[in-house]
């Protein structure tokens, strides 16, 4: 079988490495696609991913819609071309190909539709398979969605898939057991970031000076680093975070999928942003099994309080492992599951539109 993988965000590199090097190794052949976005650069060539770059996203939704143009002609001559077999992605760019070739397009979107309107009516429509965290059930304007029990970030955090490298405690500057606690700040530029807030430099500072009380603050940003903030600089390679933020104490920001790999890593995590209480993922890993905590910006006082309690409890590591085995338990190894609806597409569709028990032999 051909594959190509579509990468739109430094994310989705963890999203589909796990799948790259078990379909390679099943001696499938995998193209990978990636616009030119710095950091999801260096980690497929971190992760030996080869990758053909297809440019830089616009800016303005006007140009973000000229570029589409560009990249959907850039698939569709690559899937005729290579003659791919099925193209996997995030993207609209996936789904329009497909619609005018022979190339299947299977869309993996966690992602509410409210929050990408552009997504749910270019993109969605026209792909011939869309799988969603089964969180987003209700939420889906395609009606023939498969909905799976899983999370992208159990894709490449699942314990059958991760084991945290103790190593980068001492490249850290840290020493085992030391407590310390990672912030980060995103750049707001995608298109369904649009007119959304995070948290102001005042609160990172106050974020920042009050958790260096108790330990050593490292900070990861999306853009350059404030002068202000200069000091906290995490200064580790990117493919090596996710180890470091396993033994955090406690995470925060205003970036989702960290906050959402802090969770399902069994750290306490906060996000602060505007479009709180608005994100199903967020809603399910707060609500259903309290391993993150969402507020808007106008409530950071709120935050900071609840903040101040976890950092004082004597029982948190123990608290948030529990709550970690119980999310886990009713999860799958998304992995496994990805390789196998792949690798058994369009049988597969069917089946678990038939019969959602079938994926839970993926555990």
């Amino acid at each position: 079988m051909k594959i190509l993988i579509d990468i739109g965000h430094p994310a989705h590199v963890h999203l589909y490495r796990n799948f790259y090097m078990e379909m390679a190794g099943r001696g499938h052949e995998i193209l990978v696609t990636v616009k030119d976005i710095p950091i999801a650069k260096k980690l497929l060539n971190l992760y030996d991913m080869p990758f053909i770059e297809t440019g830089r996203r616009g800016g303005s939704i006007i140009g973000k819609g000229i570029k589409q143009l560009k990249f959907d002609t850039q698939m569709l001559a690559m899937a005729y071309g290579e003659k791919i077999d099925i193209g996997l992605g995030t993207s609209i760019t996936n789904c329009h190909a497909s619609m005018l070739s022979p190339m299947k397009s299977i869309i993996f979107d966690d992602d509410d539709d409210s929050r990408q309107p552009l997504m749910t009516h270019f993109g969605h429509p026209f792909a011939n398979c869309l799988l969603s965290p089964d969180m987003l059930k209700g939420n889906r304007k395609k009606k023939d969605t498969v909905f799976y029990a899983g999370y992208h970030e159990l894709a490449y955090l699942h314990p059958k898939r991760f084991t945290p490298d103790i190593s980068v405690l001492q490249e850290a500057g840290l020493e085992h057991g030391e407590t310390f606690f990672i912030m980060r700040f995103n750049a707001f530029e995608a298109h369904h970031d649009v007119g959304e807030r995070g948290v102001s430099l005042d609160n990172k500072i106050c974020l920042a000076e009050y958790l260096s009380g108790f330990g050593r603050v490292f900070i990861t940003t999306e853009k350059d680093i404030e002068p202000e903030l200069r000091q906290y600089q995490l200064k580790i390679p990117p493919h090596k975070i996710h180890s470091l933020m396993s033994y955090a104490k406690l995470f925060v920001g205003d970036s989702g999928t960290m906050t959402s790999e802090a969770a399902v890593l069994g750290v306490p995590a906060f996000c602060c942003i505007s479009m709180a209480g608005r994100i199903a993922t967020f809603e399910e890993q707060e609500h259903k099994y309290e391993l993150m905590y969402s507020f808007k910006p106008n409530r950071f006082e709120n935050m900071m309080a609840k903040i101040k309690e976890i950092v004082n409890n004597p029982d948190t590591a123990k608290e948030w492992s529990m709550k970690r085995d119980k999310m886990l338990a009713d999860k799958i190894d998304v992995t496994a599951f990805m390789v196998w609806f792949v690798e058994n597409y369009p049988e597969s569709k069917r089946t678990m539109l038939n019969n959602l028990d079938y994926q839970f032999r993926f555990r």
